[in-house]
């Protein structure tokens, strides 16, 4: 069923650190929610926060949410530069720390409507009754000491030296919402408080800028963590009191989304290590593959397939089936929905895809030694064999080296049984004689020498991998062998034999 009104969500990170998977999943829902929807996914950046926020984060964000295809309506900058899609908008500026005019003038309006008020408490005087409260047993939150100070003692006050903050007056009500994911919520008044606005230095806070401007941007659904599902009832509070000074047309609906749990199910934190985006960017995630994987954090395609497009994702996304309850992120299910969307590629694009882990800093190789086309050849067999495309380095370096790079493990376990001596001394003289024009041959090479030495093909293979690689594991040995050359491949073996002392 359409709705009435044009969806208008938004995504609104602080440029603070790299960004994490969960803020990563908070922004695919909602773009997937405004695709689904045909509304519009605004990008906005809250950057109030001078000694944590910076430009090379900010910078960071923006490139994350072009590779990651977040294309945004709106926002601080163009998602593409040849379009210049999403290069402001008619809510703009879309950074906060360039709207701080608009914070203070909404706050003076909220003062001057009686909506808002100057605190006085100092910090000590509000722990001292804090503390009381507690062990009184009742409510712990602001008191509402200075709702009713007269012009008296605000110059009293002033007098002493005291600065003050603003607080929004809460209204002395229950407050009632239906969350988009959890279903409907009560607040009850002493449970939520009076709380700041405006710094004593006249900072506007969170609390203050974020609503505002959701509805100077007229933002229809907020979809966020769970983590802020408390601050929800002062926000609606807030939202009204601007609807009555007519600066909000409405309240949003909210939607909050689960937790993401990392190990030992705790609240994966940006402290983590599996949470940073730039992880698994380094690693080689395909953007389709993570996202994947991130909607399954909370949402489901279907009860029987975990593995779709975007697109897919897009077409059947609605907020109100996700899953209220916490979601645990598993390493090796993203990797393999990952390794699934890198065998859909076609091999163009896997080719194109692996681009970065085949010259520096990621390959051991001069970039001079590098051989376009028998990285072209082989590429259709490494693609089925990868995880992550970082693995594309270790996989195809024995083409591009001069000489392979013995793994010992590997050549222990190859060279240490049996007679490698005499099978690699056999599958030479086979492999001089073979037909090159196709990894059958060269199989039919290797299997006829093992026969000799009474070995099957597994064990046959083994040592002439080694030789040929430096690794017992890796791509499929004949096509690889067929891509080294005759020339190279004899010349590897020889020098293992030397290797071996024969």
């Amino acid at each position: 069923m359409a709705n009435a009104t044009p969806v208008r969500v938004r995504f609104c990170p602080s440029p603070t650190g790299n960004p994490h998977v969960g803020l990563v999943r908070t922004a695919l829902f909602n773009w997937a929610y405004a695709r689904h929807h045909g509304g519009a996914f605004v990008f906005r950046v809250e950057d109030t926060d001078a000694a944590r926020d910076s430009e090379e984060s900010y910078e960071q964000l923006l490139d994350a949410m072009r590779w990651l295809g977040f294309d945004w309506d709106e926002g601080p900058a163009a998602f593409d530069s040849a379009s210049g899609k999403g290069d402001g908008g008619p809510h703009a500026p879309y950074r906060q720390s360039q709207r701080m005019d608009i914070y203070q003038d909404v706050a003076q309006k909220l003062l001057d409507g009686g909506y808002a008020y100057h605190c006085y408490c100092t910090a000590e005087e509000l722990d001292e009754r804090r503390e009381a409260a507690r062990k009184a047993g009742k409510a712990s939150g602001y008191d509402g000491k200075c709702r009713t100070v007269t012009p008296e003692q605000k110059a009293a006050y002033e007098a002493e030296g005291r600065t003050s903050i603003v607080r929004f007056r809460m209204p002395d009500e229950t407050i009632t919402f239906t969350d988009l994911v959890r279903g409907e919520l009560t607040f009850q008044p002493e449970n939520v408080t009076d709380y700041g606005i405006l710094r004593a230095n006249g900072a506007p806070l969170y609390t203050l800028v974020n609503p505002v401007d959701d509805a100077l941007m007229e933002i229809t659904h907020v979809l966020r963590g769970e983590d802020l599902l408390s601050s929800t009832p002062r926000q609606i509070a807030l939202y009204k009191a601007l609807i009555e000074l007519g600066i909000a047309k409405q309240v949003p609906a909210f939607g909050h989304l689960p937790y993401v749990m990392g190990e030992g199910n705790k609240k994966l934190s940006k402290r983590d290590p599996q949470s940073s985006l730039n992880l698994y960017r380094e690693r080689g995630f395909l953007p389709e593959g993570l996202l994947n994987y991130l909607s399954l954090l909370g949402w489901s395609f279907s009860e029987d397939q975990d593995l779709f497009s975007i697109d897919e994702m897009v077409a059947k996304f609605e907020i109100e089936d996700v899953n209220a309850n916490p979601a645990r992120f598993d390493l090796k299910k993203a990797e393999a929905i990952n390794a699934d969307h890198i065998r859909r590629l076609d091999v163009k694009a896997f080719t194109e895809a692996c681009a970065p882990w085949l010259q520096a800093p990621y390959a051991p190789w001069a970039p001079e030694d590098f051989d376009r086309a028998a990285w072209e050849a082989i590429a259709p067999h490494a693609q089925t064999r990868l995880t992550v495309l970082s693995e594309i380095t270790q996989n195809v370096d024995f083409l591009f080296l001069q000489e392979p790079v013995f793994d010992e493990a590997s050549w222990t376990k190859a060279m240490g049984k049996g007679d490698p001596v005499a099978l690699l001394t056999t599958a030479r003289a086979k492999l001089e004689t073979a037909d090159w024009s196709s990894p059958e041959a060269l199989k039919e090479a290797v299997l006829a020498a093992g026969e000799e030495h009474g070995l099957k093909l597994g064990k046959a293979q083994a040592p002439v991998r080694v030789a040929v690689t430096g690794r017992t594991v890796g791509l499929p040995l004949f096509e690889s062998l067929e891509v080294l050359g005759k020339d190279r491949t004899l010349a590897r073996i020889d020098a293992a034999l030397k290797k071996l002392g024969a």
